[in-house]
């Protein structure tokens, strides 16, 4: 794969700011859903590779929901421009593992800077407000906190519009994330956390778990007691499924169910 920038093409796991592979070494193939080469042997992670990444969200959850606002919104700032300035090369990688058109790809990495711009923008605007009270004495007052560390698990039809879309939200409300984007497109999500540490988004904000067994590392993302909420967009079975099995933590739910996607084929 020729890209101006081949620093973007990573086929290891991002964890508190670090690339790294499995702690088994085992690998699985990324392969172009057209020609069905063989583009990227990414590191496959268990169980226990997800539990460093939610321990390393964890860990970097307080100094960043304690960072001002501004702060934040420089970040999201810095990670938008960038991904911008790696507009061609992002649309190439995504286009290389998911297969749709080149102009499609272009069109999805601008559709998802654009949330990230948004949030970075909100970031400056998670606003508290002041209820009547029923007591003259007494003041009510509402204060927006950030819930903790977020589990994205993401499609693989918008393999970069998803991520961007969940994380800079959860980033701009001061929340960490795991990520865990599908197995057949993890090679964009990796060229997100790149960018996103080159734009200086400090370390153990942003986790990337890419995995070819979804249920290992879903499993750990559903049930750890440090996961806080879960963003899921995907079938309606599979949203079902995350449901039933992050009841034993009462998490929080975020899902997007239920899409279809029928086509016509012409000569």
């Amino acid at each position: 794969m020729e890209l101006n920038e081949p620093s973007l093409l990573k086929d290891h796991a991002y964890i508190n700011g670090k690339w790294c592979e499995a702690k088994s070494k085992d690998r699985f193939n990324v392969t172009n859903p057209y020609s069905h080469e063989v583009i990227a042997k990414v590191a496959d992670l268990n169980a226990d590779d997800a539990r460093d990444a939610v321990l390393s969200a964890k860990n970097a959850f307080q100094s960043w929901r304690s960072s001002l606002a501004q702060d934040k919104s420089t970040y999201l700032m810095q990670w938008h421009d960038l991904i911008q300035q790696h507009k061609d090369d992002l649309a190439y990688i995504l286009t290389s593992e998911q297969g749709k058109p080149l102009s499609q790809a272009a069109s999805e990495i601008d559709y998802g800077a654009q949330f990230v711009k948004w949030f970075a923008q909100e970031a400056m605007r998670v606003d508290g407000d002041v209820l009547p009270s029923h007591k003259n004495n007494t003041k009510l007052t509402v204060q927006k906190e950030p819930i903790g560390v977020c589990a994205l698990i993401t499609p693989w039809n918008f393999p970069s519009a998803m991520i961007l879309r969940k994380a800079s939200a959860a980033l701009a409300a001061g929340c960490t994330v795991v990520i865990k984007p599908a197995q057949d497109t993890p090679l964009s999500a990796l060229a997100l956390a790149f960018l996103a540490d080159k734009a200086g988004i400090p370390n153990g904000v942003i986790n990337i778990v890419p995995s070819y067994d979804p249920q290992a590392v879903g499993d750990v993302l559903c049930t750890h007691p440090d996961i806080h909420k879960i963003s899921f967009t995907g079938s309606t079975d599979t949203g079902r499924l995350l449901m039933k099995k992050a009841s034993s933590t009462v998490k929080k739910m975020s899902l997007e169910l239920g899409g279809n996607a029928p086509f016509i084929v012409f000569d």
